[in-house]
C-alpha cells in the first residue's frame, strides 16, 4: 500500500472545498458531491462552517487513486485561519494550489505559494471555474508564471472557456513531461491543470496527475518511486537536499499536527512517518512525557475508521495522549523536527470578558482552544483576559464557538495591536524564606537578562539542583514562564534568559507524633507564590521597553499609481525601500510599516490603484514604540 498526504490550499472562494468534494465523488467515496451553498460538504463538518460557507478547521478525508491511498487535508482559505494551514503543511507530501479562472492570482494565493516554496513541497496548480462567465484560463496561467513561479508548465488547454460546456484536453507532449514529472516531485517545477469542480471537468485528469507529479509514500515510510525518480534522488518535502521521506526503522514515529476534542476527550491527529503504532503502546512525546494509546482511528475512504494499528504514511487520530501539543513528535525524533511556523504570529489581540460567574469557565475554554491553535496566545492578568487574533472574522467565529461548545457568552473588546516587552538590561532579586516580609517557606533568587529577539525564554540554574526537591525547581520555572507571558506593563516578555541564583526550602516537619504540618514545611505552593514577586522585582530592575510588530510589505500596482500609494505608505508610518518595474505595466513596491497600519493600507489601496493593486504583508520584527515607557 502507498500513501499520499495531500493538501488542498487556496485563497478563500477559489473552490478548494468543492474540489475536495468532487475528488471524493470521482473516487466513489461519496454518492454525490456536497455543496458549500447547501451546507452538506464532507469536510466542512462544523455547524459554523456550514452556516458561513467557509472552512474554519482543517479536516481529513481519504480516497483511493489507483494503488495509492490519498489522505486529503482541506484547509481554510480565509487568512484569519492561517494557523490551520500552517499545521497542515508540516505533514504534507504535496499540495494542490487552487486558483479561480475568473479572479486569478490573489493576495492569499501569493502567501500560500511562498510558504510551499520555502518548504520545497511539490505543488500542482489547478485553475478552477473554467466554466464560469469571465473565465480567463490562459491569462491566469500567464499570471501564475509571472507572479508565483517561472517554473510552471501548463499540460492542458481549455476549450469553450467561460461557458457551461467548457472542457479540457491535454497538450501534445513535446518531450518535457518526463522532465516536469521529475522536477515536480522535487518541488522545483509545477504543472498547471485546468477544470471545474462544479461540473467535474478536469477532475479525472487531476487524480491521474497526483500519482505522476507528486511523491507517494510506500508502506514502511520510503518513497514509492514513479517515472525516472530514484529513491536516493527524491527530495524530502521541506528539505534542501535529497533524502528518503523517513528513516527506515521499525520504531513508530509521527508528528502531531492538530488537536481537538470529541465528547470531551482529547484527540491528537498524527501523521505517521515510520513504523507501526498500536493500541496500548506507550509512546514518548517531545517534551518528555510518556503516555499510553487508548484508541486509534485511521483516515479511510472519507471516514475515520477504528483500527488496532496505524502505519507509516497514514493519518491517525490517537486518543490517550493527554499532554500532547501541536508539533509534538511521537516516538523518536529526526533531523528537521524543530520546524518553525511558516506564517507570522497574530499581530492583533482583544480583551475578552464574561459575567463574573463565568470568567473562570471563559479562561478555561480559551486555554483549551489555544491548545488546539498554538498561534493563539491567551493571557490573564488580574481580571483581564486577552487573546491574540488574526482578524475580525476569527473574533466572530471564536465568540460563536465559546457560546455553542462551551456555553459561555463572551464579550469581545476592540481589536488592538499585540505588543511585547523587551528587557533593556539585567536585573537581579532575591528573597530569603521567613525574612524581610517573606512569609513563604521558600528562598528564591532570580536574575533576568536580555537575549536576541526570537530566542525565547530559557531557565537555568546557578544553584545546586540537589539543594532541594526537583518539584520546587519545576514549580519555580513554570511560574516564571507563566508570569513572563504577561509582563509588568501587561504585554508578554517573549525573550529572556532567567537564572535561578538562590534556592532554599524547609524540609517536611511535624510536631511530635503528628502528621505532616504545612505551617512548618515547604510545598510547591510556596514557590509558586513567591516566584512572581521575585521575578517582578528582577524585571523592574532590568527595565523593559514596549515594542510593536513591524510588517514587511510587497505591493503590486499599476505604474501610474506609484506616487499616490507611496504617499499613503508614508502617512501610515511606513517606509518604501524600493519600487521596480515588472511586466505588463506593473510596479513592485517593497517596504515596511507598523502592523497597526496594515489594515488601513489594505482598505485604501484598491481606491488608489483602480482596483488593481495587490498587497501582501508578513511579520518581520518588533521595534520599540515611540510612546513606550520604561519600567
Amino acid at each position: 500500500m502507498s500513501y499520499l498526504n495531500l493538501g488542498i490550499v487556496a485563497h478563500v472562494d477559489a473552490g478548494k472545498t468543492s474540489l475536495t468534494e468532487r475528488l471524493l465523488h470521482h473516487s466513489g467515496v461519496i454518492d454525490r458531491p456536497g455543496s458549500v451553498d447547501r451546507g452538506d460538504t464532507t469536510t466542512d463538518s462544523l455547524a459554523l462552517e456550514r452556516e458561513r460557507g467557509i472552512t474554519i478547521r482543517a479536516s481529513v478525508a481519504s480516497f483511493p487513486a489507483g494503488d495509492v491511498t490519498v489522505n486529503v487535508l482541506d484547509t481554510p482559505g480565509h487568512p484569519d485561519f492561517i494557523a490551520e494551514v500552517d499545521r497542515s503543511l508540516a505533514v504534507l507530501d504535496g499540495a494542490v494550489l487552487v486558483l479561480s479562472a475568473v479572479e486569478g492570482v490573489q493576495a492569499q494565493t501569493l502567501v500560500l505559494m511562498r510558504a510551499l516554496q520555502r518548504l520545497r513541497l511539490p505543488v500542482i496548480v489547478f485553475v478552477n471555474k473554467v466554466d464560469r462567465r469571465g473565465a480567463r484560463p490562459d491569462a491566469v496561467a500567464d499570471a501564475v508564471a509571472r507572479r508565483l513561479s517561472s517554473d510552471v508548465l501548463p499540460v492542458q488547454r481549455v476549450l469553450g472557456a467561460g461557458t457551461p460546456g467548457a472542457r479540457v484536453e491535454p497538450l501534445p507532449d513535446d518531450g518535457l513531461r518526463a522532465w516536469l514529472a521529475d522536477e515536480s516531485r522535487r518541488g522545483t517545477a509545477h504543472p498547471v491543470l485546468f477544470g471545474s469542480a462544479a461540473t467535474g471537468v478536469g477532475v479525472p485528469d487531476l487524480v491521474a496527475a497526483l500519482g505522476t507529479y507528486l511523491p507517494v509514500v510506500a508502506d514502511g515510510g520510503g518513497l514509492a518511486v514513479r517515472g525516472s525518480v530514484r529513491a536516493d534522488d527524491a527530495a524530502e518535502p521541506g528539505t534542501d537536499t535529497p533524502s528518503a521521506v523517513g528513516p527506515r526503522e521499525d520504531a513508530p514515529s509521527g508528528v502531531v499536527f492538530a488537536i481537538d476534542r470529541e465528547d470531551g476527550r482529547k484527540r491528537a491527529f498524527v501523521r505517521m512517518r515510520s513504523g507501526v503504532l498500536r493500541v496500548r503502546d506507550r509512546v514518548d512525546l517531545r517534551h518528555g512525557k510518556s503516555e499510553r494509546i487508548t484508541a486509534l482511528r485511521v483516515a479511510n475512504r472519507g471516514t475515520l475508521e477504528p483500527r488496532p494499528t496505524a502505519e507509516a504514511g497514514q493519518i491517525a487520530v490517537v486518543q490517550g495522549l493527554a499532554t500532547a501539543r501541536v508539533g509534538d513528535v511521537v516516538g523518536p525524533e529526526r533531523p528537521g523536527d524543530e520546524r518553525g511556523s511558516q506564517f507570522p504570529p497574530p499581530s492583533w489581540e482583544t480583551v475578552v470578558d464574561a459575567a463574573p460567574g463565568e470568567r473562570g469557565r471563559l479562561y478555561a475554554a480559551l486555554s483549551e482552544l489555544a491548545e488546539q491553535d498554538p498561534l493563539i496566545r491567551v493571557r490573564r492578568r488580574a481580571e483581564e483576559i486577552t487573546v491574540s487574533l488574526y482578524g475580525e472574522v476569527q473574533r466572530e467565529v471564536l465568540a460563536a464557538i465559546l457560546q455553542r461548545e462551551y456555553r459561555v457568552d463572551a464579550r469581545f473588546g476592540a481589536v488592538r495591536t499585540a505588543r511585547t516587552e523587551r528587557l533593556v538590561g539585567a536585573g537581579h532579586a532575591v528573597e530569603i524564606k521567613k525574612q524581610d516580609g517573606n512569609q513563604f517557606h521558600a528562598t528564591i533568587g532570580l536574575r533576568v537578562e536580555p537575549v536576541a529577539p526570537g530566542s525565547g525564554v530559557t531557565f537555568e540554574l546557578e544553584c545546586e539542583r540537589g539543594s532541594m526537591p526537583p518539584a520546587f525547581f519545576d514549580a519555580t520555572e513554570d511560574t516564571v514562564r507563566r508570569e513572563l507571558a504577561r509582563g509588568p506593563l501587561h504585554w508578554p516578555v517573549p525573550d529572556a534568559r532567567v537564572v535561578m541564583t538562590h534556592s532554599g526550602y524547609s524540609p517536611r516537619q511535624s510536631h511530635m507524633h503528628q502528621k505532616f504540618n504545612k505551617a512548618m514545611s515547604s510545598t510547591g505552593a510556596d514557590f509558586r507564590g513567591l516566584a512572581p514577586r521575585v521575578l517582578a522585582a528582577a524585571v523592574r530592575r532590568a527595565g523593559t521597553v514596549v515594542c510593536e510588530p513591524v510588517h514587511r510589505f510587497v505591493i503590486e500596482l499599476p505604474e501610474d499609481t506609484v506616487g499616490p500609494v507611496a504617499s499613503l505608505v508614508g502617512r501610515l508610518g511606513g517606509v518604501p525601500f524600493e519600487s521596480r518595474a515588472g511586466s505588463g505595466g506593473i510596479v513592485v513596491m517593497r517596504g515596511e510599516m507598523p502592523a497597526a497600519a496594515v489594515a488601513a493600507l489594505q482598505r485604501d489601496l484598491p481606491g488608489l490603484t483602480h482596483g488593481e493593486g495587490m498587497c501582501r504583508t508578513e511579520h518581520d520584527r518588533f521595534e520599540p514604540v515611540r510612546e513606550a515607557v520604561r519600567a
